[in-house]
């Protein structure tokens, strides 16, 4: 998946807006691992886990891709079911570096 799929027609105004900036991160790969995950499952989270995902998303993208990739231990604040069940939207990188034209080497 390369992109957003899924309408936001049916969803609130803070819904669309997180799944807006899920899918527009500045990092092709944090847009691949939030996006995903929003697109699948913004319409079924609870406030609280929209108040979760907001902090998430206010991280810097080189941070989460090192920890989405192992890179980077995961701090304890994102010791969390909702973070686990985020990073397993884990695209193969070296594929979508390959497919932006880009040298993963």
């Amino acid at each position: 998946m390369t992109g957003l799929v899924r309408t936001s027609a049916d969803l609130d105004p803070r819904r669309r807006r997180i799944l807006y900036r899920c899918w527009h991160r500045g990092i092709r790969e944090m847009d691949l691992v939030l996006g995903q995950f929003a697109e699948e499952n913004i319409a079924d989270l609870s406030e609280e886990q929209l108040d979760e995902l907001e902090i998430i998303m206010d991280e810097e993208d080189q941070d989460l891709v090192q920890m989405v990739t192992g890179a980077q231990a995961i701090p304890e604040k994102f010791q969390t079911p909702l973070f686990h069940t985020i990073i397993s939207y884990r695209p193969d990188f070296d594929l979508v570096t390959a497919q932006n034209g880009h040298s993963s080497k």
